[in-house]
């Protein structure tokens, strides 16, 4: 069976998983890298001034370089938190790494003591994590819905990318109504711009 026959978000999700998992350590590396020169050079990343990031966890996309560099340049560096009981995510600025620590699932997350609230209107680019993307902008996330909800409810121009290996890349993500679009994924191997942009016709 292959991942584009699989209809079905959750067997498709556990598929593009064990796919991502699967890649070596040496050769995620060097995607990493790749992946990260794309996005710094990125016109609509450079251009931006607040950019929400986020902390990579297990096999994912190695986003720990792109926040340092993102702080570095003196940008308004936005992470968010969890909260699982409200079902939404708080958005913090972070001056550094050190104002991360475990939170959700373990997922680094800013210290609401150290940083400072901030909201989604003030966001010029947003970086959202995902298990499988397709070429339409179509986005699997984890299951949560968290960043479609925030998604939702922007206003305004937010510019919305993704970063994947290219083994996450399927010829169709099955979408349902509430799911957003992203405007672009980011591989290792290219940029998948999304012309018609994000949100569902």
């Amino acid at each position: 069976m292959t991942l584009e026959s699989l209809k079905d978000k959750t067997e498709l999700r556990k598929a593009v998983l064990l796919k991502r998992d699967s890649i070596p350590l040496e050769v995620r590396v060097f995607k990493d890298q790749e992946i990260t020169e794309r996005l710094l050079s990125y016109s609509d990343f450079v251009k931006a001034e607040t950019i929400m990031l986020y902390a990579s966890f297990r096999s994912e996309v190695n986003t720990f370089p792109i926040i340092e560099h993102t702080l570095k340049e003196g940008k308004t560096v936005v992470l968010p938190a969890v909260n699982a009981l409200q079902r939404r995510l708080e958005l913090y600025r972070i001056n550094s790494l050190d104002d991360l620590s475990p939170g959700y699932m373990g997922i680094m997350e800013p210290k609401p003591e150290r940083a400072v609230a901030i909201e989604e209107s003030s966001l010029d680019f947003i970086l959202l994590p995902g298990v499988a993307f397709d070429e339409r902008g179509g986005r699997i996330g984890y299951g949560g819905g968290y960043y479609d909800r925030l998604v939702k409810n922007l206003t305004g121009n937010t510019r919305l990318v993704s970063l994947a290996y290219e083994e996450q890349i399927v010829e169709h993500v099955p979408l349902e109504q509430h799911d957003q679009r992203v405007h672009a994924v980011i591989t290792d191997r290219r940029v998948i711009e999304v012309q018609d942009g994000y949100r569902k016709d």
